[in-house]
């Protein structure tokens, strides 16, 4: 039986992105294989409607941040395990965290149990600027 978790996406800077559902198949998932997902769909998605921005999880090469997204130089298609390997680097050098539930996740390989969850949040961490 299929469930649904909420991704939500917002920042330090308290911007939040438009919550979307991912529906899940399975009982457990690892936090691979939930970036791995998320960065699928949302590739997907934008490779299907090709919108003047791309708001993923992480920026695609070759693609200029703007308030609205990433904008690609060249419209394309977009390769989504490309993105992962991108997403997957990012997790791992901190560039976002994620909390399942109200518990931050900081380890590829731990698994989620899907049916205690109900919202995942990817909070990207901005860089200050100033000093």
């Amino acid at each position: 039986m299929p469930t649904s978790l909420q991704i939500c996406d917002i920042t330090t800077l308290g911007d939040a992105q438009p919550v979307w559902v991912l529906d899940v198949l399975t009982e457990y998932m690892t936090v691979r294989e939930l970036i791995r997902r998320r960065v699928y769909q949302e590739v997907k998605d934008y490779n299907t409607h090709q919108p003047e921005y791309f708001r993923g999880l992480v920026r695609p090469t070759e693609a200029e941040q703007t308030l609205n997204g990433y904008r690609l130089a060249k419209p394309r298609q977009l390769d989504w395990e490309q993105q992962t390997e991108l997403a997957i680097a990012a997790f791992l050098t901190n560039g976002f965290i994620i909390l399942v539930g109200d518990r931050q996740v900081t380890e590829l390989e731990q698994k989620i149990e899907i049916a205690l969850v109900d919202t995942v949040t990817f909070l990207r961490l901005v860089p200050l600027v100033g000093g």
